[in-house]
């Protein structure tokens, strides 16, 4: 059987993208690149290094020399992100990440600076890619591109439930205003918008476990079919 040696998930923030991507690596043998994991690192480097995320020009310049490498835990098979020496992974995903990430990647000079790696990451093959603009700019030609998407008061739970456990201090209110705020950033950014490629497999989540959804996913790669014009069947 052939697999699409491209497989590029989009979709909004806590749509499902990463649990079902992992899964889906996992279950292929496939390399799993979260791509909005540079974006973050990105977005820490400049709140650490005190620059305001709404400066274009020094955010963008700082994105083009960011020590930045990813590296698999041999344990877990997960991708690990390292900034100047360090293992960061861990602190991608504070409530300060997270209400200044949009920002960040509506840039036109940082999507551009980060665009090349990921593109050249993605082309490697046997990879499942996940972002907002994979399948619509960073790799058109992917086999095959789904887009899941779920509404704003699901997804809002979903991140409030995970900086919960995560032990932040946030409430439900909070994040569902942030969220509210990337997605209207995310759609109406100038550069790569977020929106479902034309040939993109669409999947709504609000009513679906992880389990659901990539058995939903793992059928439509069984479907995969190689020759021009069948990948999306």
């Amino acid at each position: 059987m052939t697999y699409p040696r491209i497989i590029a998930i989009d979709g909004p923030a806590a749509s499902g993208k990463t649990t079902l991507a992992r899964r889906l690596a996992q279950a292929l043998g496939y390399t799993f690149f979260d791509t909005g994991m540079l974006y973050r690192v990105t977005t820490l480097a400049a709140l650490q290094a005190g620059i305001d995320p709404h400066d274009e020009e020094q955010v963008s310049e700082l994105a083009r020399r960011l020590q930045v490498e990813l590296r698999t835990d041999p344990r877990t098979a997960a991708t690990r992100i390292w900034l100047a020496g360090q293992d960061v992974t861990d602190r991608l995903y504070t409530p300060e990440v997270d209400a200044w990430v949009s920002v960040v990647a509506a840039h036109p000079g940082v999507r551009q600076a980060l665009k090349a790696v990921q593109r050249r990451l993605a082309l490697q093959g046997r990879i499942v890619i996940v972002g907002r603009d994979i399948g619509t700019v960073i790799v058109p030609e992917a086999d095959l591109k789904i887009y899941l998407d779920a509404s704003l008061e699901t997804r809002a739970r979903r991140r409030y439930e995970e900086a919960r456990a995560r032990g932040f201090d946030v409430t439900f209110e909070q994040v569902l205003e942030d969220m509210r705020r990337r997605d209207r950033l995310d759609a109406s950014r100038d550069v790569a918008p977020l929106r479902p490629a034309e040939d993109a497999r669409i999947l709504y989540t609000d009513n679906l476990d992880p389990d659901a959804v990539f058995q939903q996913v793992m059928a439509w790669v069984r479907e995969y079919d190689p020759q021009p014009g069948g990948a999306q069947r």
